[in-house]
C-alpha cells in the first residue's frame, strides 16, 4: 500500500516519512487513537516504504520487487499478528492460521473493525471471541529468528495488541527488550490502556487523530459512487470514524435492525412493560455475541446524540434524518439527571457481554437499571 493510497491523515504520513528519512524509526511503535482512523493502513504503506528499494520524499515507489509484493501482502519480510478464533481443526490457532482471508480483507479495504474481520473466519452461529492466544508468541519468535529474506527490516504488525493475554503478552514484551536486528514492531491499538503497562514503555508512540469529515466524505463518494448529499450525511454521522462511515452505506439493514431494536427498549423501559422487556431480551440474546455488542455500542452513540440535543446545537448532532425525527420526541427523555447513568450502564453491559458475561442476565439487568433511569430523568 501507498501513502498515497492511504485516505487523509496527511500530517501523520509526513512525521513518518521524516522518520525513515532522518534515520529516526524505534524498533518499537505504537499507533494509537480513536478507531477508524485508518491505523492499520499507515502501518501497511509505512512498512512498505521501509523495505522500498526506491523510494521517494514522499512515498514507496510502488514499481520494485519489494512493492509489488507488498501490495499482495505477500512480501516474506512482513508479518502479521491479529486476533483469531478456536474451533475444532484449529484448537491452537495462530494468525498465519488465518492469512489468506486476512490478506483477503485489507486488499479489499484496510478500513475495518474486529467484528468485520471475525465475522471473516467464524462459521454461521459461532459466538466465539476473538483473541491472541499463547501459540502465537512460538511463532512471533520463530519468524523473528530467521534471517531477513529481502528487504532492509523484518517488520511485524500486531493489530489490536490488547487481545494478548498476559503470557503473550509477556512473551513479547521480552522480544521487544531483546529485539533482533533489523525488526521493526508496529502494533495498532484502539485501546492502548488495556495492554501490560511494561509494552507501553518500552514503545514508541504516534497518537493518530480521528480523520476530517471532508475526508470521509471524499472516500465514500470515490468508492461507493453515491451523491455528495449522501456522503455529507454519512460523513457526519461517522463523526471521524471511517470504519462507521463505511458501515453506514454498506449496513444500512443493520443500522435499521439496530435502531428498531434500540426503539422497542426505549419503549418498554418508559412503559415499564417487564414482560415485553423480558421479550425483547430473549431476541436479543439470541445474536450472535458481537453483534450484541455492536447493538450496545450504537446504543450508547444515540443516548449520547439524544443529549446533545437537548442543547439545540444542530451542528454537533450526528444522527441520520430519520433517526433524528424519532429523537425529537425522545430526547427529552435523557438529561442531565440520567444521561451519564445510562450511558455507563450500557457500556457496563457491552463490558460484561465481551467477558462472556450471560447474555439474558446481563440485558435484562440492564433494562431493569433503564426503567429506574428513565423515571428518574422525568
Amino acid at each position: 500500500m501507498l501513502f498515497k493510497q492511504v485516505v487523509g491523515q496527511e500530517d501523520t504520513k509526513r512525521r513518518l516519512l521524516r522518520m525513515v528519512q532522518e534515520n529516526r524509526v524505534s524498533h518499537s511503535l505504537l499507533f494509537t487513537g480513536p478507531e477508524g482512523n485508518g491505523k492499520l493502513a499507515l502501518a501497511i504503506a509505512f512498512a512498505q516504504y521501509l523495505n522500498c528499494l526506491n523510494p521517494t520524499e514522499t512515498d514507496s515507489c510502488g514499481a520494485c520487487s519489494s512493492c509489488k509484493k507488498y501490495a499482495k501482502l505477500v512480501h516474506p519480510d512482513l508479518h502479521f499478528v491479529f486476533p483469531v478464533i478456536k474451533s475444532n481443526s484449529a484448537s491452537n490457532p495462530v494468525s498465519d492460521t488465518f492469512i489468506a482471508p486476512w490478506r483477503q480483507l485489507v486488499n479489499q479495504s484496510p478500513y475495518f473493525d474486529l467484528p468485520t474481520w471475525l465475522n471473516c473466519i467464524r462459521k454461521e452461529g459461532d459466538n466465539k471471541q476473538g483473541a491472541i492466544f499463547t501459540a502465537e508468541s512460538s511463532e512471533i519468535i520463530r519468524k523473528l529468528s530467521l534471517k531477513t529474506f529481502e528487504g532492509r527490516h523484518k517488520v511485524m504488525i500486531v493489530w489490536l495488541p490488547e487481545k494478548m493475554n498476559d503470557t503473550t503478552s509477556n512473551k513479547l514484551l521480552k522480544i521487544l527488550e531483546e529485539p533482533s536486528h533489523g525488526t521493526v514492531f508496529i502494533l495498532v491499538s484502539n485501546k492502548p490502556d488495556d495492554m501490560i503497562g511494561t509494552i507501553l514503555s518500552r514503545t514508541q508512540q504516534l497518537k493518530i487523530p480521528a480523520f476530517e469529515q471532508v475526508d470521509i466524505e471524499n472516500y465514500l463518494i470515490d468508492k461507493f459512487d453515491i451523491s455528495q448529499k449522501e456522503a455529507v450525511g454519512a460523513a457526519k454521522v461517522a463523526n471521524g470514524n471511517l470504519i462507521y462511515g463505511r458501515q453506514q452505506v454498506e449496513m444500512s439493514e443493520e443500522n435499521e435492525f439496530f435502531f428498531d431494536r434500540f426503539i422497542t427498549m426505549m419503549r418498554h423501559s418508559y412503559s415499564r412493560k417487564v414482560s415485553d422487556l423480558l421479550k425483547w431480551v430473549e431476541e436479543m440474546s439470541r445474536q450472535p455475541r458481537e453483534r450484541q455488542r455492536n447493538f450496545l455500542n450504537y446504543a450508547i452513540n444515540m443516548i449520547r446524540e439524544n443529549y446533545i440535543m437537548n442543547f439545540k446545537q444542530d451542528d454537533i448532532v450526528y444522527l441520520t434524518p430519520h433517526q433524528l425525527e424519532w429523537s425529537k420526541k425522545f430526547s427529552p427523555f435523557i438529561n442531565d439527571k440520567n444521561a451519564m447513568t445510562i450511558a455507563e450502564d450500557f457500556a457496563l453491559a457491552d463490558s460484561h457481554i465481551g467477558q462472556n458475561g450471560n447474555s439474558k442476565i446481563v440485558l435484562f439487568d440492564l433494562g431493569l437499571k433503564l426503567i429506574i433511569s428513565i423515571k428518574e430523568g422525568n
